[in-house]
């Protein structure tokens, strides 16, 4: 696989697919930018060899129609501040108009087309979307990881009809950190998942117990595997037409010797919304309660584990931390992996919920790496072939 900076750009037409996919407010403003920020020296590097530098992205769920509260626009603007730089926004994706706007493209210049999504045919890959949007190429980027386990036109299949394809140096760095999780990590290797369901994460739970010396459950997904080991959990969440695969995989895990570590004790409250009464019960829930975070004993636990491994993966809230009620348990567990990296252990953040959670407490940039790609790090390391990787290998 060629990295961008093994591509001779000067005067080329550079097609750089980016994930622009960030979240905005109520009045369509940029409320966090790094995915924007992430994909900078990409975009930099394109300038500064002369190219004429087409950005694509796609943001949010269109359905294949135009949703102007869906353009690209904010986008382009905060790019624009982040580059001091303008960044010329195309009104669409395709057409005789964003053809013009290319071939009038000088050396330098950055243009953002408009959201992919606004047609069906980017999700369908479809042949004839795919040469349009190659038509506008001499080089290829895939600079989106966040996107690369879809087989999209934008990130699959106009590849094959540009003459030349690389990654980006995001890819490049998502690969460099979640490569090692999969083939030879340092030991002891842990591995911390949370989040809402067992069922999006058994896969990756499977992969890993190959893999990992232990592995610590937070998050709603927890109560399921208590629920399964026969511990009361009142009305906590828990998906009972998985309670079979939850007890499947906690022999697994006792035969494979992989430790499996629940929680001991939990935040409960009566209902799950911040700002009523809450109390620790632990380990079983009493009647009419529901956990909404890890208790003090389980968050000293698992620190205490993190602090003694060498590689530690995360993905997952540990509880509802949206509510100040109930983000101790997660704020504790973003600290001990800035601890352990101190320490000297590579610590990686699996996007999503778990890379909004540590970017809020402010510590993003204390751990080795946080992935932009929430599901495409968890397909990575469940040992899938990710479509938009794969297509840019040789």
């Amino acid at each position: 696989m060629k990295s961008i900076d093994q591509l001779e750009l000067a005067s080329k037409r550079a097609f750089i697919r980016v994930d622009f996919n960030v979240p905005l407010d109520k009045e369509r403003r940029v409320t966090d930018d790094a995915r924007i920020r992430a994909s900078l020296p990409t975009i930099r590097h394109a300038i500064e060899k002369k190219a004429r530098v087409i950005l694509a992205s796609h943001l949010g769920r269109p359905d294949g129609k135009v949703v102007p509260e869906l353009s690209l626009e904010p986008a382009g603007a905060r790019l624009s501040q982040l580059l001091s730089r303008d960044v010329t926004l195309a009104d669409d994706c395709v057409g005789d108009g964003v053809k013009k706007l290319v071939g009038e493209l000088r050396e330098g210049q950055v243009l953002l087309l408009e959201n992919l999504r606004f047609h069906p045919e980017e999700e369908k890959n479809d042949e004839s979307f795919s040469r349009e949007l190659a038509s506008l190429a001499d080089a290829y980027v895939n600079d989106a990881f966040g996107t690369a386990h879809r087989a999209h036109a934008s990130t699959v299949g106009m590849v094959r009809f540009v003459r030349e394809k690389a990654a980006g140096f995001l890819i490049a760095k998502e690969l460099k950190y979640l490569t090692p999780l999969l083939k030879g990590p340092k030991k002891p290797y842990l591995a911390i998942l949370g989040g809402a369901k067992v069922s999006d994460k058994i896969k990756v739970i499977e992969q890993l117990m190959t893999r990992v010396d232990a592995l610590l459950v937070g998050g709603a997904m927890a109560y399921t595997f208590l629920s399964a080991r026969g511990v009361p959990v009142g009305k906590s969440r828990v998906e009972k037409d998985k309670l079979d695969l939850a007890k499947r995989v906690l022999e697994k895990a006792e035969k494979s010797r992989v430790e499996i570590v629940l929680p001991q004790d939990h935040v409960v409250a009566a209902e799950p919304k911040g700002g009523l009464p809450t109390k620790v019960e632990g380990p079983s829930i009493s009647d009419g309660m529901l956990g909404l975070d890890i208790g003090p004993r389980t968050i000293e636990a698992f620190r205490a584990r993190v602090l003694n491994a060498a590689t530690v993966f995360w993905n997952g809230p540990m509880g509802m931390f949206e509510s100040p009620e109930y983000a101790r348990g997660t704020r504790a567990v973003a600290e001990a992996l800035v601890e352990a990296t101190k320490a000297g252990a590579t610590t990686v953040v699996g996007g999503g919920d778990s890379a909004a959670a540590i970017a809020e407490f402010g510590l993003a940039d204390k751990v080795t790496h946080v992935s932009t790609g929430g599901g495409a790090s968890l397909e990575f390391l469940e040992g899938r072939e990710l479509p938009g990787i794969k297509v840019l290998e040789a």
